[in-house]
This record gives structure tokens, sequence and C-alpha cells, in this order.
């Protein structure tokens, strides 16, 4: 395997999954974490007129030039890095050995979500809300680490994001790598039922796939007060990939 491919998800950048990169380095391995396009700038105006294709983009080619001409990665994506990840997994097999799929956004809280019971009015309401707060919130802001990222998104992305979730439910059949979930019980953004749909869905066989739960952390599961668990259970996952332990423990 050639390396760890790391996606960050939606209004977030790198500041979101940072935690991963020390634990991950231990390894001999490379690390790509691509900042998606029109994410990490110092407005969330840059957001508009980007879709989903294009991240999609951003994320194949960070993985192409991670694993070269015959390489593996595991792909490592949170919230909408994970439905990208899947992508991959589906779209480019041979380059994707597994994936961490963290907090992957299946079913929102918002009623206006893929699945939800308005997601009918969301197309009806872009025309008339330019843009769409996006509040962080943490379990334990105390214990956390507070990622800068966009306060608020337009509403026109927020569609495409949509449209990702649904196509990558469509496609969920195809990914057949290993794949472990990683999932919150009482988060603000997406319903914990998410985990348990997505690993029906998976066409990875069932002794490859599991969900690993956590029962306080908030979305930003990377850098709320369970980030230490978190990144211990993907850097195991890794390690197992890799059947050896970190270089560095």
């Amino acid at each position: 395997m050639t390396g760890v491919v790391i996606l960050h998800g939606f209004t977030a950048n790198l500041e979101s999954v940072r935690e991963l990169f020390g634990p991950l380095g231990r390894f001999d391995l490379k690390i790509a974490s691509p900042l998606l396009r029109g994410h990490g700038a110092s407005s969330p105006n840059e957001l508009r007129g980007v879709t989903w294709t294009e991240w999609l983009e951003d994320a194949e080619r960070a993985l192409e030039t991670l694993t070269g001409i015959d390489g593996k990665a595991v792909v490592i994506g949170h919230s909408m890095g994970a439905l990208l990840a899947m992508q991959l997994a589906a779209r480019r097999p041979e380059l994707v050995d597994s994936l961490v799929l963290a907090t992957p956004p299946v079913r929102l809280t918002s009623l206006l979500g893929p699945g939800r019971p308005l997601n009918f009015l969301a197309p009806l309401i872009s025309h008339f809300v330019d843009r769409w707060n996006m509040d962080t919130k943490f379990a334990d802001p105390g214990n956390a680490i507070m990622p800068k990222q966009y306060d608020w998104s337009p509403t026109k992305t927020i569609l495409s994001m949509f449209d990702l979730l649904q196509e990558t439910l469509r496609i969920a059949g195809s990914v057949h790598v290993p794949a472990l979930i990683l999932h919150c019980r009482n988060e603000s953004i997406v319903l914990p039922q998410s985990a348990e749909i997505l690993l029906r869905s998976l066409g990875t066989p069932p002794e490859k796939k599991s969900i690993v739960w956590f029962e306080k952390t908030d979305h930003q599961i990377f850098c709320d007060c369970e980030r230490k668990a978190a990144v211990d259970a993907a850097v195991r996952f890794v390690a197992d990939r890799l059947n050896h332990k970190p270089l560095n423990p």
C-alpha cells in the first residue's frame, strides 16, 4: 500500500482532520489531504458555482498523485469527504485499498435533506434564500479543537452537496473494499441511522465492514471530546491493512 488520502467535509478545511496527520505519519506511508475547491478561503463566497463533481475531481487527482502507477491507498473521509471516498472506491477500485467513513451524512437532521420529509422544498427555497447558516457545535467546547471554517454556505452549493449524497447512495452497492464507519449517536448534523443505512448499502462483504460508535461527540469527530478515540480507531484500521505496527509508537 502506498499511502492514505484524507478528505475533509463540507464548509470545513484541513484543520478539521489535522489530528490524523501525526499518528498516521508514524507509518511508512505517503499522506495526501487536498483542500477541496472553494474551501479554506477568506469567504464562503468562494463556494459559489462550485459543484460536487469538482470536489470529486480534486479528490481523484490527489488519489492518482499519491498512488502513482500501481499503488493503493486507504481513503479516510469525514462527512462529505466520506461520500467522496465512496465515489473514489466505486470509480477507481484499482487505486483504493479500503475506506474509513467518519460521520457519513446519509441522513441529515435537517428536514430539507435528501430522504427527509421536506427535501422537495429545497430547490424552491434556493430561489429565495441565497445563503444558509452553518453552525458548528461541539459536545464539549472546553475539550475541543475549534477549527476555523465557514459559518454559512451558498444555498445552491448545498443543493450540489445533496446531489452528491443521493448519487453516492445510488452507487454504494458498487463499493466492495473493506470499510470502517465511525459514527456518533448524539450529534446535531447527521442522524445515527445513517451508519446502519450505509452498512446495508455498501457492496462490501459483511465480514469486511463494521461500525464503531461514539456516545458523546458531535459531528466534528476528529476535533471534539472523543477525537483521540476516533483517531485511534482510524489508525488501528490502517495498521490492520498494513499488517504491521507504526514505525514510531
